[in-house]
């Protein structure tokens, strides 16, 4: 235990954000450079090394939270960075992007506020990177196998690195033209600078992994071709069906899906682009969707200048503090939030459902309607006398995913059995119906969290290497039936 009154003397502290109206002019993250470090031994002494650490439960990669906790606040990094990286490929990435399910089941959090574990993992792995201590774990010798990676997000990456240590030869398939998936083009600059995907990509390349990327299975290459060329397939495209808004006005221009809006702010700053072929400057910005997806359309609509934001959620809104029955401790609580992108200003509107868009003579649209709704007798219904519109001249939609893309011919080149929730079926192993064929992450899962696509994607690789060598010294964090604690 790091220090058996720490709970008692710090009070909980998080990373420093910079001014609004300087972070807004740029797209650098958000928080100020340094600021972390100089508390970070303090905040790790809050950790109580609990009998029963819950927040290991928490976390679906089941990270060593308590452990690390101690090494940072004896400030011994090297031994801080070997716990982390004992469950988690990249702690650079949940550490900036995961909502963070085991500070909720923190037993501190109990009745004070939580450890700051996101903020010490970023720490420690921030510190090595600075140190030049992350270093390739090149394999002793080569298994022979071949393997067949097919996405690079979270989980196509973490699968492929851990199939490379264990001394497959594994490529990885990349649709787009950089690798990284969702990390590379759906998570803005500002909440993720990209040259953390970067020297990762870098490391494995140095590993052995070998990525092929703008090559988009079942499209480019027959699904039934790549596996006759490999041992093995793990399935890592993420669950990239949009969905839809099917209201009147719904054809009109000036609506995208958040997906087709984001990834090109980002290949703004990949140097891709001057200036983002869809651009909010100027313009009255309408978001619908209330979760981290329309968090990151409000974040990049201040950026290119938007003359006004409006988020849209069609839930209440939830309470500011768990209540007994919005999920008790130390499940995942549904709570009020507001991130760096809402810290910056707009609007959010909750209850509110839209019924249908209004356009100009030239087929742009220009008005937003729509109606506040409630709950009668468990279902959403709109209340009557409260329709009024709103402008909307930018309008994305971030509504969730519906599954895995089905347009490509992947999951019917290979033939796979989907289960009820329209995902790709699996077994204990991660194996799908067909052998050799493997799936992880959101095609398996459904829409997610990335620390759950980091874990799938851990222990999908275990499967395969069970599956080529008959055994396997891998890891598995977790079983594809494992819901475990998180959202």
């Amino acid at each position: 235990m790091a220090d058996p009154k720490g709970f008692l003397n710090h009070g909980r502290e998080v990373a420093q954000t910079r001014p609004v109206g300087d972070r807004v002019k740029d797209w650098n993250e958000v928080y100020v450079p340094g600021s972390l470090l100089p508390i970070i031994s303090k905040q790790a002494s809050r950790c109580m090394d609990c009998g029963i650490p819950f927040c290991h439960n928490g976390c679906p990669l089941g990270n060593l939270i308590p452990e690390w906790n101690d090494y940072a606040y004896r400030e011994d990094w090297a031994a801080a960075q070997e716990r982390l990286h004992a469950t988690n490929n990249f702690p650079e990435f949940t550490g900036r992007l995961c909502p963070a399910p085991c500070e909720s089941a923190c037993v501190l959090g109990i009745n004070q506020p939580p450890v700051t574990i996101k903020n010490v993992e970023v720490s420690i792995i921030d510190k090595a990177w600075d140190a030049g201590t992350v270093a390739p774990q090149i394999p002793e010798r080569l298994s022979g196998k071949t393997v067949a990676v097919i996405g690079s997000g979270p989980a196509g990456l973490a699968a492929a690195q851990q199939l490379t240590r264990a001394g497959h030869t594994v490529a990885v398939y990349e649709r787009a033209d950089r690798v990284g998936g969702l990390l590379r083009y759906g998570i803005p600059e500002f909440k993720m600078e990209k040259r953390h995907i970067n020297r990762r990509i870098e490391q494995m390349r140095a590993e052995g992994t070998r990525f092929r990327t703008g090559v988009e299975i079942g499209r480019d290459i027959n699904a039934r071709d790549l596996k006759k060329r490999y041992d093995a397939i793990v399935i890592a495209a993420g669950a990239t069906t949009a969905r839809d808004l099917p209201v009147p006005g719904r054809e009109l221009k000036g609506i995208y899906q958040a997906m087709e809006y984001l990834p090109l702010a980002n290949k703004v700053q990949e140097g891709d682009y001057v200036t983002a072929p869809i651009s909010a400057e100027g313009k009255h910005v309408v978001v619908i969707g209330g979760g981290d997806t329309g968090a990151d359309c409000v974040g990049t609509a201040h950026r290119q200048g938007a003359a006004s934001v409006t988020q849209l959620e069609i839930m209440p809104r939830p309470n500011d503090e768990r209540h007994p029955t919005n999920q008790p401790w130390p499940t995942f609580p549904i709570l009020y939030k507001v991130t760096s992108a809402h810290e910056e200003g707009g609007e959010r509107i909750y209850s509110a459902s839209t019924t249908h868009f209004e356009g100009d003579e030239d087929g742009n649209v220009q008005w937003l309607h729509l109606a506040e709704v409630e709950f009668v007798d468990g279902k959403l219904t709109q209340k009557p006398g409260t329709e009024r519109k709103i402008p909307a001249q930018l309008v994305t939609l971030a509504m969730g995913f519906t599954g895995t893309d089905r347009d490509n011919g992947l999951v019917e080149q290979f033939g796979l059995d989907l289960d009820a929730r329209g995902n790709i079926a699996r077994d204990a192993d991660f194996q799908t119906n067909v052998p050799g064929v493997f799936v992880a992450g959101d095609a398996g899962r459904g829409q997610s969290l990335i620390v759950w696509a980091i874990a799938e994607g851990r222990s999908a690789a275990r499967g395969v290497d069970r599956f080529l060598t008959g055994a396997s010294d891998l890891p598995a964090p977790i079983r594809p039936t494992d819901r475990a604690l998180a959202v």
